[in-house]
């Protein structure tokens, strides 16, 4: 008790240092102190802009007056500044720095709108970029121009320059100098963006290849699944297939095993959680109840869990390690000796977006404010004791937006009264959205739910950068904010499998539509992972339109990337349920469960190509206002929909629709079976929330990103991730700049099985030219498919078509079965010779 007492008097008389640093976060001195270092440094502009006119006038009267002639009101300086001015641009340009000293006013304004909160800066890093620029010009200017300073007022690069350049120059001599200066630039540059590494890679790689000569050494050859018997080809060259794609790549050695990441992953160590434990005084009443505490005292512990340190790196995802020392079983194919297939092949000089293209906040660090905690605290102790209800102890965890007070009733108290105190509460608490939580499950404590007056903004760089982030080992990892803890709250898409996400105009559904699509592209290699994009509102996903060819997927006649047309949007459905059936029969064939087992296969080159066997990247679709599809296409969007999320989680295909009208007729009872994890952001009434959860809260969110996240158990209240639509520009323009596929995904044809195809039209006396080549493409894969013939003959699906008509007229092929491929009649390919001798 006595250390007790001790610490208490000790805290109730703070030192002077405390004393000052409180002063020093009021944030009116804070406004104060950041308007004089404006003024202060626009002051210094104006004497530094002056005294390019009027230095060489004030020069001998500044060296040769004296400080009480100076003070005088004649003392005959010219300079806008006055004498002080005039003394203060001659000492830092002549004097220091030269010219470059206009960075330190620059430096100071910064400085001063951030502590007046009017800009969100970096501060450390504006401090970095100035002082290295303020040397690196000086010492620029001062060896560039040395001869300038035997006959001029101005000395360009300063005292400073000049000696640093001097001493450099009799050190390493004048090529090293400059040798030295570009090597420090060059840092510079990289320090302020990663990208530069990025660059200077490209710019040495572009150099090395117009130096290397035309006859050099040829790499392996690939597996081609296809070649003319017909005709001798030349060999080629280093292209590796996967369904949907075909690149040729420059020639060089493949690497030894799949390495995403150029970059070290260097992370910030972990801090201790930030915890307070304040004694609050709770008057008693006069009768005597039981309690753990002493008399007139209930520990309130306040704490704020420190978020995931950041990854001081571009973001790139670890390298994954797949074993391959598994058991052939006897009817399995095993090919030649090969190293295992690496899927990035195709783009193995891809490099994933950087965590500089996502903006920093200054506001997104956890703080306590112990006045508003308290009050909160009498307020909900008052309120609960004006209607007969004691707590033993309170404690409070303190969110990004929203807090957590868990109180401990006294013995005998009902639940259920706690429970209907919530309108009260809100009302005397002054705050929307107050959510009880009785009993907070896996304790015994009830928990009440209240906005915070200052509501920090969770980045979408705090959240991607996390450890939690970086090291996860999901397949599809979806980073979507921060608990009411401070913890990254992170879900694998694979598992889940599917989401429905629904909110009111204005809550977030679209910024957490740009969190989930953007998790996925920092942590998957364009080879892994497809997007469907469907936007009935033909302006939400236009952003993603760039990156067509590195993740997007669409039907082989699609125009555009995004989906805007209901009638594409029922023919991709169908056609994404047709390659659903064609994944289901290759891992029937591959004796396997899922798409992660028959990828690890084919990767470790168990399964033949030859018989159809391919690479398979996972498929995600994104239907925003999923509602204006249903009152639009109806049943013919909700049928395929339905069917998918039934069957497509074990061969990767996984949905995610969004709508703003989270009513029955929209949210039907098909839905909401097949999509067991749902997103709820802010709704106008309970009937709502009970449609979107089954339950209430969704109603009593505050929105901007508030939701409840529903798998299973009882909701997660989370803070959704800020990621605004210029940060997805960037990412989507650094991934756009960088090497991609000649075309976006194809999806397999979908021909409407109530549509009366009519052969009578088709002209067999103009045969197409690669009739031929077709027809032996078709028989030696077995798949009477469109888009086939498309990509493997690089021509237009109007013209695969009519080839695919030929095929039928000509009895190589059958008529089209719906979304069944079409059947082919020759097993044979010397079958197939004399048909077409005959033919």
């Amino acid at each position: 008790m006595t250390k007790k007492n001790t610490t208490t008097d000790t805290e109730q008389s703070p030192s002077f240092v405390a004393k000052a640093l409180a002063v020093c976060k009021n944030e009116t001195v804070r406004f104060i102190i950041g308007l004089l270092f404006v003024i202060f440094a626009v002051y210094l502009l104006l004497a530094f802009a002056s005294f390019f006119f009027t230095g060489a006038a004030d020069q001998s009267i500044i060296d040769s007056a004296t400080a009480e002639e100076l003070a005088s009101v004649n003392n005959g300086v010219k300079n806008y500044a006055g004498s002080r001015g005039a003394q203060l641009a001659s000492y830092l340009i002549n004097d220091c720095f030269g010219i470059s000293s206009f960075f330190i006013p620059v430096f100071l304004a910064v400085l001063g709108l951030k502590l007046m909160k009017v800009r969100r800066v970096h501060l450390r890093k504006w401090f970095v970029i100035c002082a290295l620029l303020l040397v690196w010009f000086s010492v620029f200017f001062g060896f560039v121009f040395v001869d300038q300073y035997k006959d001029s007022f101005l000395y360009l690069g300063g005292m400073h320059g000049y000696n640093v350049s001097n001493w450099l120059v009799s050190q390493i001599g004048v090529p090293g100098v400059w040798l030295l200066l570009l090597a420090v630039a060059l840092c510079f540059f990289i320090y302020l963006s990663a990208r530069t590494v990025v660059w200077l890679r490209g710019l040495f790689t572009l150099s090395f290849l117009k130096r290397t000569p035309k006859d050099a050494a040829r790499p392996e050859e690939a597996d081609v699944p296809f070649v003319d018997p017909g005709k001798e080809k030349q060999p080629v060259h280093a292209t590796t297939e996967q369904e949907g794609h075909a690149s040729v790549k420059p020639e060089e050695p493949k690497p030894e095993h799949i390495a995403p990441a150029d970059i070290p992953l260097h992370v910030v160590e972990d801090e201790k959680p930030l915890s307070v434990d304040i004694p609050l005084d709770i008057d008693k009443p006069s009768s005597p109840q039981p309690s753990t505490h002493p008399a007139g005292e209930v520990d309130m512990n306040i704490e704020v869990a420190k978020p995931d340190p950041l990854v001081s790196v571009s973001g790139q995802p670890e390298e994954k390690e797949v074993a391959f020392g598994v058991e052939v079983a006897e009817d399995d194919y095993v090919g030649q000796k090969k190293e295992p297939y690496n899927p990035r092949l195709d783009l193995e000089n891809y490099h994933f977006p950087t965590l500089d293209l996502l903006k920093q906040f200054d506001n997104d660090e956890p703080t306590i404010n112990m006045e508003e905690q308290n009050a909160n605290k009498d307020k909900i102790i008052n309120t609960l004791r004006s209607f007969g209800i004691e707590i033993s102890s309170i404690r409070a965890t303190v969110g990004p937006t929203v807090t957590l007070y868990e109180i401990t009733p006294e013995q005998g108290v009902r639940i259920s009264k706690i429970r209907g105190l919530e309108d009260d509460i809100a009302l005397n608490l002054k705050a929307l959205g107050v959510r009880i939580i009785a009993p907070i499950p896996g304790k015994g404590t009830i928990g009440i739910e209240v906005p915070n007056t200052n509501k920090q903004i969770v980045s979408g760089r705090s959240i991607i950068g996390s450890r939690k982030f970086q090291e996860s080992t999901y397949e599809l990892p979806i980073a979507l904010g921060k608990t009411i803890t401070n913890e990254v709250f992170m879900v694998d898409l694979a598992k889940m499998p599917h989401i429905l996400v629904a909110g009111a105009t204005g809550q977030g559904k679209s910024v957490g539509l740009n969190a989930i699509i953007t998790s996925l592209l920092y942590k998957k290699h364009p080879a892994e992972l497809k997007f469907v994009l469907v936007d009935p509102k033909k302006v939400e996903f236009s952003i993603y339109s760039v990156i067509e060819n590195h993740f997007l997927a669409k039907l082989p006649d699609g125009a555009e990337p995004i989906i805007t047309d209901v009638t594409k949007v029922v023919q991709t459905l169908n056609s994404i349920c047709v390659e659903m059936d064609a994944r289901y029969d290759l891992l029937k064939l591959a004796h396997v469960r899922n798409l992660r087992e028959y990828n690890e296969k084919f990767i470790s080159r168990r399964l033949n190509p030859e018989k159809g066997h391919r690479y398979m990247p996972y498929i995600v679709v994104v239907i925003d206002e999923f509602g204006d599809l249903i009152m639009t296409a109806g049943k013919d969007v909700e049928l395929p929909i339905a069917r998918i999320a039934q069957l497509a989680r074990a061969v990767g295909i996984h949905m995610i629709i969004a709508t703003q009208r989270p009513t029955t007729n929209i949210i039907t009872g098909t839905i909401k079976a097949n999509f067991p994890a749902r997103i709820a952001f802010r709704v106008m009434q309970m009937v709502d929330s009970r449609t979107i959860l089954d339950r209430p809260g969704a109603n009593q969110l505050i929105g901007k990103g508030d939701m409840l996240f529903l798998q299973g158990g009882d909701p997660v209240r989370v803070q959704c991730a800020f990621i605004d639509t210029p940060e997805v520009v960037e990412i989507t323009n650094y991934i756009a700049r960088q090497q991609g596929y000649p075309t976006a995904y194809y999806l397999p044809e979908y021909v409407d099985e109530n549509s009366n195809s009519d052969m009578g039209d088709v002209d067999m006396d103009r045969i197409d030219p690669l009739f031929k080549d077709a027809a032996r493409l078709i028989v030696t894969h077995q798949q009477g498919s469109t888009s086939l013939i498309q990509r493997k003959f690089s021509i237009g699906y109007n013209r695969a078509g009519r080839i695919m008509d030929q095929l039928e007229k000509a009895n190589i092929v059958g008529p089209a079965q719906g979304s069944k491929p079409r059947e082919v009649y020759f097993t044979d390919i010397l079958m197939l010779e004399q048909q077409l001798e005959n033919f």
